[in-house]
């Protein structure tokens, strides 16, 4: 008979049993493959500082393993830190599959981050490594068999028009120095409003002659705000310091200063010769964010004009990626063809006895190539002027070798979709790099978890 409270309360969830649910068995099972290989903590503990000097005093750090496994989920789930700060603290899975005392506190949010972001891309590279040896070892990829295509990874910057940019810049060195104000008394004549209308008018003109004028006049407002900046630079070198504090705020605005400052004048630059001299700046020399200045411009197909960095990838028969690549510029495929075979062969000891790519890694030297070390059917799906006997052995082979090609865009977008691979949050192209490598990591536990599911249904 259905009741109006519970009048018995339930068990502790130290005492309780297992969730049944798929997606529990499926963190059951990845925790499993996770203790089948302690070395990986090892790696992870190398990352992580070593806590404070006297062991006797303050809350033990978060464990190697506590972080990796954190790591995961927040990449499975696609959560930010407050958002795995919740779960960790609410769902008795994740509190479970994490290994966290039921019985102390969860960790913060701050703590999450300054653990998680610790790891390294290279850390990362080498557990994923692991996971395919294993995967190779329990027979679910073999890895004769390889498909490969790039794709691009947007950072986290907003649309970067040359006035937003001015405006960025504006706003950061005012910022910086009003804290100099603050704290020192050093003056300045504050250029934000000024800047600020005219972004915004750059943004809604109904001709160019009216956007021509904003930005001028946002050009000279940023001009004058570095160099108030400069000067604020100097006169901080002869404050009174009257505390270790105020002199790692010194270094740190001046450091600050120094950064924005140089990240201006190249903004300035490319802004002048656009507007001013009405001419064409490649992609190359643009800057398109003062806070991820790494970010490159990478043009899809003559259409989509992407911000963030291209990615070649490698993936198995299995679904697994067996390798990935976070390249710098907007490099043509076809010279990475024979650059991820050979990744290939050092991650899995052989060359794989059948390659898959796009057309636009096709080239008869790649072909050559990749055939040189040792690799026996090489299919591009648009041949561009090779014959398919050329590259395979058959033209059934050649079919079969397209349809399994195809299969990498799957791939690629459950990536993007369910692991976070199609914006990175992370700030700095270290970190883009590490963010990558977690989200492949988290695939192919996911995978490797499901393959076993499988096998045992």
């Amino acid at each position: 008979m259905r009741q109006k409270v519970q009048q018995q309360p339930g068990l502790s969830p130290v005492d309780s049993a297992s969730v049944e649910h798929q997606h529990a068995r499926e963190l059951e099972v990845i925790s499993d493959l996770l203790d089948a290989h302690p070395q990986m903590l090892d790696l992870v503990f190398a990352d992580l500082p070593k806590g404070q000097k006297n062991p006797r005093t303050g809350r033990p750090g978060l464990t190697a393993e506590q972080v990796l496994r954190a790591l995961v989920l927040k990449q499975m789930h696609g959560l930010s830190y407050y958002e795995l700060a919740f779960h960790l603290a609410d769902s008795v899975s994740f509190r479970k599959f994490c290994r966290l005392d039921f019985h102390l506190p969860p960790p913060k949010r701050s703590t999450l981050q300054l653990n998680i972001k610790r790891l390294q891309a290279s850390t990362l590279e080498q557990i994923n490594e692991l996971l395919v040896m294993s995967a190779r070892a329990s027979g679910v990829e073999s890895g004769k068999k390889v498909r490969i295509d790039c794709t691009v990874t947007d950072s986290n910057i907003h649309d970067p028009t040359d006035g937003q940019l001015l405006w960025d810049v504006v706003r950061v060195l005012t910022r910086l120095m009003s804290r100099a104000k603050e704290r020192f008394g050093l003056q300045f004549r504050n250029r934000t409003l000024r800047a600020k209308r005219r972004a915004m008018t750059i943004l809604h003109a109904k001709t160019p002659k009216l956007r021509k004028n904003a930005y001028l006049d946002l050009l000279a407002a940023t001009n004058d705000v570095m160099e108030s900046a400069r000067r604020i630079q100097d006169e901080l070198r002869h404050v009174t310091v009257g505390s270790p504090s105020d002199m790692v705020l010194v270094e740190s605005i001046s450091y600050q200063l120094e950064h924005f400052s140089g990240l201006g004048e190249r903004v300035e630059d490319q802004t002048h010769r656009r507007i001013v001299f009405e001419e064409s700046v490649p992609a190359s020399e643009k800057l398109v964010s003062i806070f991820e200045e790494h970010t490159d411009i990478i043009i899809k197909d003559r259409r989509d004009v992407l911000y963030g960095h291209k990615i070649c990838l490698a993936t198995g028969a299995s679904g697994l990626v067996l390798d990935v690549v976070v390249l710098e510029g907007n490099p043509a495929d076809s010279t990475l063809a024979v650059d991820m075979i050979d990744r290939q062969i050092r991650v899995q000891g052989r060359a794989p006895r059948q390659a898959a790519f796009d057309g636009g890694f096709c080239s008869r030297a790649n072909l050559g190539e990749i055939k040189n070390r040792g690799v026996q059917d090489v299919c591009f799906s648009k041949g561009r002027g090779l014959e398919i006997t050329e590259m395979v052995k058959s033209p059934w082979v050649y079919r079969r070798l397209c349809n399994f090609r195809a299969g990498v865009e799957a791939g690629i977008s459950f990536l993007k979709r369910r692991f976070g691979l199609r914006r990175c949050t992370w700030s700095g192209f270290a970190s883009f790099k590490a963010y990558t490598w977690a989200s492949v990591v988290s695939a192919n536990l996911l995978m490797l978890a499901r393959h076993a599911l499988a096998a045992m249904t």
